[in-house]
């Protein structure tokens, strides 16, 4: 928390509001658990503290909301403040809806203003004064879209992946598959997609941006949907707060890249 004494941790049922100097003991600040376990429709996915207001927070759910609470209002968050949530678009209903609306990861933008979610398809920004629908809508890899039915059968579906902001929260960043990650310039409206890989690991070496395929003739620098490698996925990514720095895992591997600027 901003207020460098305290710091809250998330399960799937609960959020918990701790101090530094109290270790024996916390403070739930929201429980969703009903009193019949078989009632249970959704879990808790994500919780952050506003980078500035020491009293709010967000948490996301596996039903694709995110819940803005005042620790001002009351003791027990679990009436939230504010309720940010985008209508599904029914020409994409399907079996698969539900798990890929749900949401991995929320981070606030350095500035307060905003906050970056990540669902299984696409990244969205949202501005903390408009709740019924995010500002930008990023698509991660709308190419796996065709194939949910495999990524339901081999569990990849619910893989969880990160997003994080640039330290002037102009950029934002999140994993993909292939050992690909993805990069939205949101003022020029522009995406590169790189990849982590042990082969162009030399150092100084300029990452090539990567092109997916679904399809039709393949340009020599494309990659085919159907030759991508799931079990290599970048799930965790984290962008230095001062510098043009960031860092990505995949899998074993830690990747350190700098601009070249």
């Amino acid at each position: 928390n901003s207020d460098q004494e305290t710091y809250l941790s998330a399960d799937d049922l609960r959020i918990n509001l701790w101090h530094l100097e109290v270790t024996d003991q916390s403070f739930n600040i929201v429980d969703i658990k009903p009193a019949n376990m078989e009632e249970l429709t959704e879990v808790i996915t994500a919780a952050e503290f506003h980078p500035h207001e020491c009293n709010l927070f967000v948490y996301s759910s596996s039903k694709g909301t995110i819940r803005l609470c005042d620790m001002r209002e009351q003791a027990l968050c679990d009436k939230h403040a504010k309720l940010f949530e985008e209508p599904e678009d029914p020409t994409n209903r399907s079996f698969f809806s539900e798990i890929i609306s749900s949401i991995s990861d929320v981070k606030f933008s350095h500035n307060g203003r905003y906050m970056v979610t990540r669902d299984y398809l696409s990244i969205k920004v949202w501005d903390l004064l408009m709740e019924t629908k995010p500002i930008e809508t990023y698509q991660v890899h709308e190419y796996l879209r065709s194939k949910l039915c495999s990524l339901y059968e081999n569990d990849c579906i619910f893989d969880k992946f990160e997003c994080s902001w640039s330290g002037d929260d102009r950029h934002i960043m999140t994993g993909s598959y292939n050992n690909f990650y993805r990069m939205f310039d949101r003022e020029a409206k522009r995406d590169t997609t790189l990849e982590a890989c042990r082969e162009n690991m030399k150092p100084r070496t300029i990452l090539k941006p990567r092109k997916v395929c679904t399809g039709g003739k393949r340009k020599k620098e494309e990659i085919n949907v159907d030759c991508l490698d799931f079990n290599k996925k970048i799930l965790h990514t984290a962008w230095h707060p001062l510098e043009n720095i960031l860092a990505v895992a995949a899998t074993n591997n830690l990747y350190i890249f700098q601009s070249k600027d």
